[in-house]
């Protein structure tokens, strides 16, 4: 006779910083918590994480100025109300975690000490270690999950499937056969950045979350919008697609043609310096740029340097080559300013969500912030969800296997069809493609008719003001809706 699901007030699948503070906050609210990872804790992507955690903290800034740059940086598509939920609160979200044990980098005086990336018209990046905030972070909120006896962890297990009963999620199946009755399901799955061929995401971040709740039933939108890190290192010894940190240029590092100039406001918004870098290495045939880091203080950036005098280039007496590359998705399953999708009893938080908070172009640091303010968010409204139906659970039909990771054909085709610019010819073609998320990926983007932030398309070159505050939706029959969210 085969036993009953395990059974948990909330659970949370991912264990990037999202997912992980998720669980915790879960845990002081619903008490009994299960955190599926598909990796061992402190091995998830958000490690990698080189960016801070944007906050209005300094005396000259401002909740109303932070809100005013994202606005700005997103190119009319923010939903305001999201915006300003994490503008707002943002700096309770570092003083939470600071409660938690997290190390802020300090000046002498033990204020924090605020770092400027492009789009911000003030210091309010926080980091931790420089440039390894991400590996502070997910040690730390890994070891305060693992000691937390409210919540089981279950390591090395992927959710195959949302178990949907009576109109509502009641659950996970995971790929080793059991299946987990859970009040409220939180997919913190992270982003799908690596469907690109030219990323600077670990191989993995290919959507697997997204199309969870597709399959299901919730609604995905703004799948076209993608942003591109202008400056991925872009070498052939096993450094290529490293992302250097945008932080170096708010210290200084300058952006240079073949030439030697200056091209670019270095901290101009990211779909600006983005697009200035593809256009000079159009316009002399070669792979890349240079960023010069050689007047930046190599301590403000120690794993960066690192890394890259790995790779043999040594960013003290060198000109650094970069291009973009793919980075974050700002779009995802369609959230409300509490992380509920559109299907009730599921959330999503972090990358793999979209409250449509980053618009067209999201402003560099607030995605770490989001995980924080929205997971906090998610977590209170998760753990007053019913409790879910065990017999349910276990009556539910088995579920459908989920598709084979992207061919590397696939990931190609998304770079040269729907990569920095994009046409209706390229996308058409990859409606043919055999992975699902990009065929949905190629309709999100044949929807918008226009070029707007990090969506370019050659056929529809102009912004269009009847997509202002526009959303693309996608629901299970997968036609695209035009909404405005408010």
């Amino acid at each position: 006779m085969p036993l009953g699901p395990l059974e948990t007030k909330v659970a949370v699948v991912g264990a990037g910083a999202a997912g992980l503070y998720t669980a915790i906050c879960a845990a002081r609210e619903a008490g009994a918590v299960t955190l599926i990872s598909a990796t061992p804790l402190a091995e998830s992507s958000t490690y990698w994480a080189q960016g801070g955690l944007a906050a209005a903290i300094a005396t000259d800034d401002s909740p109303e100025l932070h809100l005013a740059d994202t606005l700005a940086a997103g190119r009319g598509a923010v939903r305001e109300s999201a915006a300003r939920v994490l503008c707002e609160e943002a700096p309770g979200a570092v003083r939470a975690l600071a409660e938690l044990g997290v190390s802020f980098d300090a000046d002498r005086q033990g204020h924090l000490a605020l770092g400027l990336e492009g789009g911000h018209s003030a210091r309010r990046i926080v980091h931790a270690g420089g440039a390894a905030t991400g590996q502070r972070l997910i040690r730390q909120l890994s070891a305060l999950v693992a000691e937390d006896r409210r919540i089981e962890v279950i390591e090395g297990r992927r959710a195959v499937a949302t178990v949907v009963a009576d109109g509502r999620c009641q659950g996970l199946a995971l790929d080793d056969g059991r299946r987990i009755a859970a009040g409220a399901t939180v997919l913190a799955t992270g982003g799908a950045a690596a469907l690109w061929s030219r990323t600077t995401n670990p191989i993995g971040a290919v959507g697997g979350g997204l199309l969870l709740a597709f399959a299901a039933g919730a609604a995905l939108a703004d799948l076209e919008l993608v942003q591109f890190h202008p400056t991925a290192v872009a070498a052939t010894d096993g450094a290529d697609g490293f992302l250097v940190t945008e932080a170096v240029r708010g210290e200084g590092a300058r952006l240079l043609d073949a030439a030697g100039q200056r091209f670019v406001d270095e901290l101009a918004p990211r779909d600006e310096v983005a697009r200035a870098v593809q256009r000079q290495m159009a316009l002399t045939g070669k792979p890349s740029v240079s960023l010069d880091m050689r007047d930046v203080d190599p301590a403000l950036f120690p794993n960066v340097v690192e890394a890259l005098r790995r790779a043999g280039i040594d960013p003290e007496r060198e000109l650094v080559p970069v291009a973009p590359a793919a980075h974050y998705m700002m779009g995802g399953i369609a959230t409300d300013l509490h992380g509920r999708a559109t299907l009730p009893g599921l959330y999503a938080v972090g990358e793999c969500s979209c409250t449509g908070l980053h618009g067209a172009n999201r402003l560099a640091s607030n995605s770490l912030t989001e995980c924080f303010v929205f997971g906090a968010r998610a977590a209170v409204s998760a753990a007053a969800e019913p409790e879910a139906e065990s017999q349910a659970v276990s009556a539910a039909p088995a579920p459908a296997a989920l598709p084979p990771a992207p061919s590397p054909t696939s990931r190609s085709a998304l770079w040269r069809h729907a990569g920095l610019e994009r046409d209706a010819e390229g996308l058409s073609k990859l409606m043919q493609d055999p992975y699902p998320l990009v065929r949905l990926i190629a309709r999100s983007a044949l929807a918008r008719t226009e070029s707007r932030g990090a969506h370019r398309r050659c056929d529809f070159p102009s912004l269009d003001h009847a997509f202002d505050g526009v959303h693309v939706m996608l629901r299970e029959d997968g036609e695209p809706a035009l909404r405005r969210w408010s």
